[in-house]
């Protein structure tokens, strides 16, 4: 019984994130109404309401924890997003509302070792079904020390703060690849650090997503909050080395604009960088270091439907950098609006590794 409980929980919960997923790559002003009403609470809901009815074997308390956690932060997030239409600010109330599919994604993780289904919703899709991949991570004992998700300088979103993942495959003998990962205005690391979870989790993939010390980036003094990145990347590699010649700067939105006014800047330790939906003004070419820019490989991803960036800015981008001598790769998606698209990260790991 308990093991049909717990199917009913995840056969509602795991669907409900991919949708919510799915409905989030595609929010504009235009297109509110009719998506806030495409994802339905009521598998979840009733999954809920026969968990809390159903009586647990007391062995099973933590896994029950975490899964009535993970659904019924899913359910708020459905709930706030159908109501998001109908609130003085729509796109910031449905912003707050689908920022809860990451906290739900918080809450199912550390059951990956123990459910398969769980586990396969943590890698990449083309992954799932890799039998020598699987079998490497269950060959990792649970909760192996050192490794896994972690919050560093306070719970989970503290400003100042930052999100870590080490793979649980980690081996300093054999430092992995860098990415640090920037959330977008008004967000945290805490939430942004599960859009890179699956592509890090598959590929082995050292994860930074820190949180920005104010509100936001500091846009106008990219140097700022350059300070703050470069002592939680000494703090990390402290700790958990990464490999020197393989290190990537990517954000979202202001996350992204960041992104590149500290990228292109002299000294910086990053080979690699990978703005998305981000704002950018030839203004930052001042700040940029000529040599530093020769051949630095630049990936640029941008929304044709983007409503708060045009995609014209991140063709802008392209033309400028390139001309500068930067490696460039332009693209644009058709269907996006302004939004991490999860279904591309996988292709921006893939040209970070050549």
């Amino acid at each position: 019984m308990a093991e049909a409980m717990i199917g009913r929980l995840l056969g509602a919960t795991l669907p409900a994130i991919d949708a919510l997923d799915d409905a989030a790559r595609h929010i504009a002003p235009d297109t509110m109404a009719t998506l806030a009403g495409s994802v339905d609470a009521g598998g979840v809901a009733a999954a809920l309401d026969a968990a809390e009815a159903f009586a647990w074997p007391d062995s099973l308390a933590p896994m029950r924890d975490c899964l009535v956690s993970a659904a019924t932060e899913i359910r708020a997030a459905i709930e706030g997003f159908a109501a998001a239409p109908d609130q003085d600010h729509p796109m910031l109330a449905a912003g707050r509302a689908l920022r809860r599919r990451a906290r739900a994604e918080a809450a199912l993780y550390p059951l990956a070792p123990f459910l398969p289904p769980v586990s396969r919703h943590f890698l990449e899709p083309a992954a799932r079904e890799d039998a020598a991949l699987r079998a490497r991570l269950a060959a990792v004992p649970p909760g192996r020390e050192g490794t896994g998700v972690m919050h560093i300088g306070g719970p989970p979103g503290t400003r100042g703060g930052f999100a870590l993942y080490v793979p649980e495959t980690y081996d300093a003998a054999r430092p992995p690849p860098l990415v640090v990962a920037l959330h977008g205005g008004s967000g945290n690391g805490a939430d942004f650090l599960w859009t890179w979870l699956r592509v890090a989790r598959t590929r082995g993939l050292l994860l930074v997503a820190p949180t920005s010390p104010g509100r936001t980036w500091s846009l106008d003094d990219p140097g700022d909050d350059g300070e703050f990145i470069g002592q939680v990347l000494t703090d990390v590699q402290a700790r958990w080395p990464a490999d020197p010649a393989r290190r990537l700067l990517t954000g979202m939105s202001d996350g992204g604009t960041f992104c590149y006014g500290l990228g292109v800047q002299d000294g910086q330790p990053f080979t690699h960088l990978a703005p998305v939906a981000a704002a950018f003004h030839p203004v930052l070419m001042m700040l940029a270091d000529p040599m530093r820019l020769r051949g630095l490989p630049i990936h640029i991803l941008h929304g044709s439907r983007d409503w708060m960036f045009s995609a014209a800015t991140a063709r802008d981008a392209a033309r400028v950098l390139a001309g500068a001598g930067a490696a460039v790769v332009h693209e644009e998606v058709a269907d996006l609006a302004h939004a991490w698209p999860r279904e591309r990260t996988g292709a921006i790991a893939v040209w970070f590794l050549g």
